[in-house]
């Protein structure tokens, strides 16, 4: 039997939260120091939404994916043990 392999390594992982978790902060710091929008400003607060947008979805992929592997991996180690221990 082939030994199921996690999607996701734990760098991507990493990324993924670190993506999301950047994007807030950078938000709310922009927000702190606004006084009047500029243009240029306008297209940093778009930026940001983009970023934050783009975190989210890979945070919500990569934490769906990695409990999924987790439920795949243990019931392949129970199958693995009950061959094992009725040999």
């Amino acid at each position: 039997m082939q030994k199921y392999r996690r999607r996701n390594t734990a760098a991507f992982t990493g990324v993924a939260y670190f993506t999301f978790f950047a994007g807030v902060a950078l938000f709310c710091i922009g927000l702190y120091n606004e006084t009047s929008l500029e243009l240029n400003e306008k297209g940093y607060y778009i930026a940001v939404m983009i970023l934050v947008a783009v975190g989210a979805i890979l945070t919500q992929k990569v934490t769906r994916d990695n409990a999924e592997d987790k439920d795949i991996i243990a019931e392949q180690e129970k199958m693995q043990s009950n061959s094992n221990s009725s040999m």
